[in-house]
């Protein structure tokens, strides 16, 4: 993968680049703050952007900012944000276009599992960090159908928003694949949301869902 790395941390910035290089990967720029960030992926045209979410030049959302006009601009382009601490507010409009990832910065120190949301997200998938999602489920409402879902249910929930197929749940909660589709049917008739074959496009409904039913910010 040709990737980008916007970091304005040059410790974190050189030791993600070196992990990527080490894995085969192509880093063909890397970039410091938002507005370099960005004039890097128009003259680069990287398959995934690893963007920071908070950068110079207001080190507040300028990364998450830099992301959505990089969205609009290059529709293809996949996007993984990182952030030290979950911060919902930008997820759920990016996710809904695809080739979409929110990561905490603590999930690169696991290679295996970072390489492969990275892998997910350039093939046009998606990458939640579970910890975004058992928040969301966290701040439920009294009156919020998110309530009504078991322990079980939500670590599905989380799964499936980290871009895995039924499959892939199966594997990671150690149960059959029959199970999982039964959890995922039951989560989506008890979230009002219409079911589908296509395990992508329920990701996405499942988050947009949240995303209007959450009361957390960043």
């Amino acid at each position: 993968m040709r990737v980008v790395i916007g970091e304005d941390s040059a410790l974190f910035r050189e030791g993600l680049a070196r992990l990527l290089a080490d894995t085969g990967q192509d880093i063909v720029a890397t970039a410091v703050d938002a507005p370099s960030l960005v004039d890097a992926v128009r003259r680069h045209r990287p398959d995934v952007a690893v963007i920071d979410v908070r950068m110079p030049p207001d080190n507040t959302d300028d990364g998450a900012r830099a992301a959505r006009t990089l969205r609009a601009d290059f529709p293809d382009l996949g996007i993984v944000l990182l952030s030290q601490h979950v911060e919902t507010r930008h997820s759920v409009e990016l996710v809904s276009t695809g080739g979409f990832g929110y990561l905490l910065k603590d999930r690169v120190l696991d290679v295996d599992d970072f390489l492969d949301a990275l892998r997910r997200v350039a093939a046009g998938g998606s990458a939640l960090d579970a910890e975004v999602v058992s928040r969301l489920v966290g701040s439920n409402r009294r009156d919020d159908p998110l309530a009504s879902l078991t322990p079980r249910e939500t670590d599905v929930l989380a799964q499936m928003a980290e871009g895995r197929t039924n499959a892939g749940i199966a594997r990671r909660l150690y149960l059959t694949e029959r199970t999982v589709e039964t959890h995922v049917s039951s989560i989506l008739t008890k979230l009002g949301l219409a079911g589908g074959p296509d395990d992508h496009r329920r990701v996405l409904a499942v988050l947009a869902y949240l995303g209007r039913h959450s009361a957390i910010t960043g």
